[in-house]
């Protein structure tokens, strides 16, 4: 394909962002990003998922080239990403590649001419593809022509050791500042709190770079957090009720977790695949291809998936385990909804989930002090899990964003009912050191939270007999608090650090601060559990999966609706033709937006958001003739 922009005259941000790319106008920080760059100035960028950060260097890569200043290299850590990106330029008309090991000899040697002959404006690659002697050799030549325009370093997070995604390669990269000290360079994330933000600057060398900072929030995203009671059913429940036949990621922490869920979620008739590190890459690869070009797949994943997934319209993303940090969930969740329209932020947790993480960041190999800020990182996790008020006002607050109530989270939808919690955290902290005494350890008394939760509440089971703790003066003291209650008072202890597990049991011992607490100086205020919901039929017969069409992003009425899906049917014919996802030939909101519009001319039709001058020119005529044969 011959891109359009190669022999176009010098433009604007504006021009190059509407004939190029389709969109009518930047958003936010974007336009100011672009010329920044275009200027020949370094910037760091964080922006969220979904934000736009592509446009931030796509577009200055356009400029410069147009201006003769040749080719950017985008530092992608993603085979899956560089293949779409590219897919999406080559659409656009925009002369791209990349360089990783999907290719062979003959297709890396073209793709090297290629770039050594200046006719690409924008190269993909690994970092450490980059770093080798071969690539930073032809860098150099292409520098001492002038033909280098920019350095663009996606995920810029990975160069943080105190980051959630740590990938050592990333730290080579410091190289491209000694080397090419006049080439800019832009950094982009979409996470990294205030450690992880210094550690970019200082690994990458951006003493000297601008850094912008765009909102955090994301308004399309509901932000939903149950407490724990059977998490598959009600993962299905939430499935059933709120996300029948759309896409989503279902994470969890262990491997063997993603496979059951996955083939329990297909035993009930859901479309639902596994992927983790541990399967062979050929599944893997087909499951992520299945996920981006299928409507409605589900996919079940450790953290191993996910970056880099540029589908738009995942509905859902679940958690049936606790992520590690805020960080690692927003950037997780930030995964749903990139197309701007509704979606859903979900996730079940409870008491072994705060046990397990701290236990993971207790048994590392980590010095102290990150082990202390993955603690202080949990902590404020918990804190978010645990609030009674606004989800998304926590959540901003902890990257340094004010904001008001949102009216869009859980919290703020139905305010949870709460309660003064003190007397029964003291009732068990005053157990826990009941058990140390009987048995001779001084705090401890090396048993778990439901032996504890037995002793309070009075029960007489084997194990509570065999260790005469029923002539405990705590026995039975807590009889009045249900074992949800006990559960969620435990979590709270445990997530505020006034007590610790230790050892492989997870057994319970009393922090110095429990102190405070038995002495009544801190008070606790706890949720009350939710009721779980009515417990429907959860299985469905497979006959119906997929029966109905998917709805239309936006409202429509029945003849928008029957044009929606025309296109849909069209577009679908043009995406196998073209060996891409669906999304990439174009996004369900700008087909949704022409049905609804009905555009008669190739002029009306190039005022859609999304198309630009290369679509208009390959598609415009083929879907005026859908919209009219549509009626």
């Amino acid at each position: 394909m011959n891109a359009v922009i190669a022999t176009a005259p010098a433009a604007t941000p504006q021009q190059v962002l509407h004939e190029v790319f389709g969109y009518g106008a930047f958003r936010g920080a974007q336009r100011e990003i672009v010329e920044h760059v275009v200027a020949g100035g370094d910037a760091l960028v964080l922006m969220p998922t979904g934000g736009g950060k592509s446009l931030c260097y796509q577009v200055p890569a356009v400029l410069r080239h147009r201006a003769g200043q040749g080719v950017a290299v985008v530092v992608s850590p993603l085979i899956a990403l560089m293949h779409d990106q590219v897919g999406a330029l080559d659409e656009l008309g925009v002369a791209a590649a990349f360089l990783n090991s999907t290719l062979d000899g003959d297709e890396a040697r073209r793709v090297e001419r290629d770039l050594l002959s200046g006719r690409l404006v924008l190269l993909y690659a690994a970092p450490e593809r980059i770093l080798t002697p071969r690539f930073m050799a032809m860098l150099q030549s292409l520098n001492e022509r002038g033909k280098l325009s920019l350095f663009a370093i996606d995920e810029a997070h990975c160069v943080s050791q105190w980051g959630h995604d740590f990938r050592e390669e990333y730290l080579g990269l410091s190289a491209l500042h000694e080397q090419f000290p006049g080439v800019p360079r832009l950094a982009l994330t979409a996470t990294a709190d205030e450690h992880t933000r210094a550690d970019i600057v200082e690994r990458l060398r951006l003493e000297e770079a601008r850094l912008f900072v765009a909102s955090f929030d994301r308004p399309n995203i509901r932000y939903t957090i149950v407490e724990k009671d059977e998490p598959k059913k009600q993962l299905l429940r939430f499935l059933r009720d709120e996300h029948e036949g759309d896409a989503g990621i279902v994470y969890c922490q262990s491997r063997k977790k993603v496979e059951e869920t996955a083939a329990w979620l297909s035993a009930e008739g859901l479309d639902a695949l596994p992927y983790h590190a541990g399967l062979d890459a050929a599944v893997r690869r087909r499951h992520q291809d299945r996920f981006l070009r299928e409507d409605g797949v589900v996919m079940v994943a450790t953290i191993a998936f996910g970056m880099g997934i540029d589908k738009p319209d995942v509905r859902f993303v679940a958690h049936l385990d606790l992520p590690k940090n805020i960080e690692g969930y927003y950037q997780e969740t930030g995964r749903a909804g990139r197309d701007g329209l509704a979606a859903d932020a979900w996730m079940a947790y409870g008491l072994a989930d705060v046990v397990n993480q701290r236990r993971m960041i207790d048994e590392s190999e980590a010095g102290e002090d990150f082990k202390r800020l993955q603690r202080a990182k949990l902590d404020a996790l918990l804190a978010l899990a645990e609030a009674h008020d606004c989800r998304r006002v926590r959540l901003l607050a902890y990257f340094g964003e004010a904001s008001e109530p949102c009216g869009n989270c859980d919290n703020c939808i139905s305010a949870p009912a709460t309660w003064d919690a003190t007397e029964a955290a003291r009732k068990a902290l005053s157990c826990i050191y009941r058990f140390g005494q009987a048995d001779g350890h001084r705090g401890s008394g090396r048993y778990g939270a439901m032996h504890l939760i037995d002793v309070l509440r009075g029960k007489l089971t084997d194990k509570v007999t065999q260790r005469g703790h029923e002539r405990l003066s705590t026995f039975g003291i807590g009889a009045d608090v249900s074992e949800a209650q006990w559960r969620l008072v435990l979590r709270q202890l445990i997530a505020l650090g006034h007590v610790q597990t230790e050892g492989e049991f997870s057994t319970l011992a009393l922090a110095e601060s429990a102190r405070e607490v038995l002495r009544g100086e801190v008070a606790v205020r706890l949720r009350v559990p939710a009721e779980a919901k009515a417990r429907g039929k959860t299985a469905r017969d497979r006959s119906t999966r997929g029966a109905a069409p998917k709805p239309p992003p936006v409202p429509l009425d029945a003849a928008a609706t029957a044009r929606f899906e025309a296109l849909k049917a069209w577009r679908a014919e043009v995406a196998r033709e073209h060996n891409l996802p669906a999304y990439i030939v174009f996004h369900d909101a700008a087909l949704a937006e022409m049905a609804r519009e009905q555009p008669a001319t190739l002029d009306d039709l190039a005022g859609i958001s999304g198309v630009g001058a290369r679509k208009l020119e390959a598609y415009g005529r083929e879907i005026l003739r859908v919209l009219e044969s549509a009626g």
